[in-house]
């Protein structure tokens, strides 16, 4: 059964000066349960604004989004969970501490929170840094932090935004190898954005490609090579072949991009 579905999903602004622009219009996608999918296109597509739609942080003006039988309207971290570029740890609390707080938050018991954000970091593999504070741990570390604490909710779908985007290259791809293997083993739903080609297709079962401003779907590819992969896959003629797609891809939806917007 269909987890997530996006049905002639649409979204409008309205400037400051009164102009309305569109973010990004006709979009239907399906997502089944326990499925990767990365979301690519060129800057201000709407990449970010439909994710948004898909956690329930934005209404959108026309079409819907359902999760198994129930609309998303607003948000419920419990359904959907998100993990940002910036981490958004609490520097004055322990690394613990900071993985239980969505769950605080939440409304969850003393004894829950502590179970669940011991039981997580130690998913994740940093149970001796527990009782370190961020300033103590790497980015990458940190960024393990979020998705811990994101995971501690249990979340029926993970909406992860250019997690990556602060690290250098390196520890992305080390960081993006442990954190699929990861994700996987929680037989985590998950939607990802990004704005590297390597992420995009060394994460992905499926890809999802968008066209420029305002943003459509303009493909979407299935990526074949079997889960888990490492970075081994990313040697090989299929991954080769799948970047040179997508750069042309998203290159000439860069070049027919109309006036910008925010993603």
């Amino acid at each position: 059964m269909s987890q997530l579905v996006v049905e002639d999903l649409s979204v409008e602004y309205t400037s400051m000066s009164g102009d309305r622009f569109t973010a990004c219009t006709d979009i239907n996608l399906t997502i089944e349960s326990g499925e990767f999918v990365t979301i690519i296109g060129p800057s201000g597509c709407g990449k970010s604004t439909l994710l948004h739609c898909l956690g329930g942080l934005l209404q959108p003006s026309g079409g819907s989004v359902k999760l198994g039988e129930s609309v998303v309207d607003s948000p419920d971290p419990h359904k959907a969970s998100f993990v940002f570029q910036d981490y958004s740890l609490f520097p004055w609390k322990s690394v613990v501490d900071n993985v239980g707080m969505g769950l605080k938050f939440a409304g969850g018991s003393k004894k829950e929170v502590a179970a669940q954000a011991r039981e997580k970091l130690e998913f994740v593999g940093l149970t001796r840094f527990a009782d370190r504070y961020p300033r103590e741990l790497s980015g990458g570390m940190q960024q393990r932090v979020s998705l811990a604490r994101a995971l501690a909710l249990e979340p029926q779908i993970l909406l992860m935004d250019e997690p990556f985007g602060a690290l250098d290259e390196q520890t992305r791809r080390a960081l993006g190898e442990e954190m699929s293997q990861i994700l996987r083993a929680a037989g985590q739903t998950v939607v990802l954005i990004t704005h590297s080609l390597d992420e995009a297709i060394f994460w992905a079962d499926r890809i999802v490609v968008m066209s420029a401003s305002p943003g459509r779907i303009a493909e979407v590819i299935e990526v074949k090579h079997p889960q888990p992969r490492d970075l081994s896959f990313m040697a090989t003629e299929e991954f080769q072949q799948l970047r040179v797609h997508l750069f042309e891809k998203v290159e000439f939806n860069q070049l027919q991009r109309g006036p910008k917007v925010s993603a």
